[in-house]
């Protein structure tokens, strides 16, 4: 008797339990690596209001659009950012069809190594480097690249891929996000044509729903093949004031949900939440010097200043990535 009573009352307690994760508009599945906190539970409130016919501030699905800066707010951004790294490794490679190099600068420092000394230019010396690394070449041969030291560079801390070192609860996000209707972008001042190589695999979103910076493009024909070729004319910068400009000319739509996490989304995060209806900006705050980094004000990487300072007079969401998420990366989960 007593077991049957234990039964019926397990059956009765799971029972409410959906019942009150029905009502909250999740289920025990969604946003899993999020701990229980206050920020969990303002996604999931803003998610229900929005897609609820009967609520006040629903929103159509078409209307459900949804921007998520890269670095920093998708995958990590130290100790450098990972495009940086990449373009690094890139004139390490093509340095011996350039034997110049070794005594002009920034080529010069890089070959040595000496990263501090390459980047003591400035924007002249980074202009460089990205000219040499990303145009001058099909489109095809850039994404070839990419590819190629997808598959083979690794994290200096974690030695994993840096296509894995991506966060976990922002997949979750993106998928909960997605499930109930959102169309999700990437909207970063990264390159476009970078970020197109990764970003449906890592993120689940498609290179047409990536917006970055950008290049001249060139379309030609070549020895009989039609062909685009990345020119090394004035680029698009698709960071601060940008984002704002990228969304406008690639979506054209004002977001609901914006998520960042330094000052280089702060428009994109003024934008969006100026808007009427509902709007919800969020920022991953980077508060984990064991599992992950700590920086926010003083970082040369992902500077988070103002929009430390404004966002709760802004009403933005700051996410504790240490008391917020559970696991940082897909590989801490699986172990």
């Amino acid at each position: 008797m007593q077991t049957a009573r234990f039964i019926r009352f397990n059956y009765v307690l799971t029972a409410l339990l959906l019942l009150v994760m029905m009502a909250s508009g999740a289920n025990a599945k969604d946003l899993a690596s999020w701990q229980d906190t206050a920020s969990r539970q303002a996604i999931v409130d803003f998610v229900k209001k929005v897609t609820k016919k009967s609520s006040p501030d629903f929103v159509p699905e078409a209307e459900r659009i949804a921007v998520f800066d890269n670095d920093g707010t998708l995958w990590a951004e130290q100790p450098i950012y990972f495009q940086l790294v990449f373009a690094l490794d890139r004139i390490k490679q093509l340095a011996p069809q350039h034997p110049e190099w070794k005594t002009t600068q920034p080529y010069a420092s890089i070959l040595k190594g000496d990263i501090k000394g390459a980047l003591a230019g400035g924007d002249a010396a980074l202009m460089k480097i990205i000219t040499v690394t990303h145009t001058g070449m099909s489109t095809d041969e850039f994404a070839a690249s990419v590819s190629a030291w997808l598959a083979s560079a690794k994290h200096p801390k974690t030695g994993q891929p840096y296509n894995k070192m991506i966060y976990q609860p922002m997949l979750e996000l993106l998928e909960y996000l997605r499930k109930n209707g959102f169309k999700t972008f990437i909207v970063s001042g990264g390159g476009i044509d970078f970020m197109r190589v990764f970003a449906e695999d890592a993120y689940g979103i498609p290179p047409e729903q990536v917006v970055g910076s950008s290049q001249e493009v060139k379309y030609s024909v070549i020895n009989g093949v039609p062909t685009l070729t990345k020119l090394s004319g004035s680029p698009f910068i698709d960071d601060k004031a940008g984002k704002p400009v990228g969304i406008y000319q690639h979506i054209g739509r004002r977001p609901i949900f914006a998520a960042g996490n330094s000052d280089g989304d702060y428009q994109m995060l003024e934008w969006t939440t100026a808007g009427k209806g509902a709007r919800f900006g969020l920022i991953v705050h980077h508060t984990d010097a064991e599992r992950e980094w700590a920086y926010d004000r003083k970082s040369p990487i992902g500077e988070l200043d103002k929009g430390l300072t404004d966002a709760p007079a802004k009403g933005w969401l700051l996410v504790d990535m240490k008391n917020d998420w559970k696991v940082i990366y897909p590989f801490e989960k699986k172990k």
